[in-house]
């Protein structure tokens, strides 16, 4: 060990492999819209060379046009629009829909414990765009990070904050549960309850 020189490497930032593929994509002359690019980015988790083989993975898939959707649909990712759509029916207190929305991601095949993960970034990514010095940290397409800070200005810290204990609790418990659904559900049921439970501690 004396006689080698180590180097520690920085894991290369979303933005930095977003951008990268679009100078490949550009080159190569295929059309990806930016949101797509920034979902094979993210899938990479920082290392470019799996970002190029999700890339061809993609290209060989949809050809010389890589959209969102295709995207999602290839990887097999949750859209950003169900965790948008479930804080909506949440600040609504509207239970029923948060089921319904729940029940259509199990039965499209996605993971309840990885919904609740994708669940609380979401939530973190709302906490975060509250605050300009923190903004940078959203790591997300220009027009989904549009849709974080709009929908971020509908809730305050404590709300946030709040709904990030329920679920992070929900994640801790999820593996040891016996009813892992029933978790989930309980999970979303309190998340629509979390305005009425703000409003006794501050009437």
């Amino acid at each position: 060990m004396s006689r080698c020189q180590i180097f520690d490497f920085a894991r290369i930032k979303v933005k930095d492999i977003a951008e990268h593929l679009a100078f490949i994509a550009e080159q190569e002359g295929i059309s990806a819209e930016p949101d797509a690019l920034h979902i094979i980015a993210q899938k990479a988790d920082g290392a470019l060379r799996d970002s190029l083989s999700i890339f061809d993975q993609i290209v060989t898939f949809s050809g010389n046009t890589i959209t969102y959707d295709n995207v999602i649909q290839n990887l097999n990712i949750l859209d950003y629009d169900y965790y948008f759509r479930m804080v909506d029916s949440a600040l609504k207190e509207d239970i029923p829909t948060a089921l319904l929305l729940l029940n259509d991601i199990v039965e499209k095949g996605f993971d309840m414990h990885n919904c609740i993960v994708g669940l609380a970034d979401h939530y973190r990514n709302l906490l975060v765009c509250k605050d300009v010095r923190t903004a940078k940290l959203l790591e997300v397409g220009e027009n989904i990070q549009e849709k974080y800070v709009e929908q971020s200005k509908q809730l305050e810290g404590n709300y946030l904050l709040r709904a990030l204990g329920v679920l992070s609790r929900a994640d801790v418990e999820y593996k040891a549960s016996k009813n892992q659904r029933l978790l989930v559900e309980m999970a979303l049921m309190q998340l629509c309850s979390i305005s009425q439970e703000l409003e006794k501690k501050n009437p």
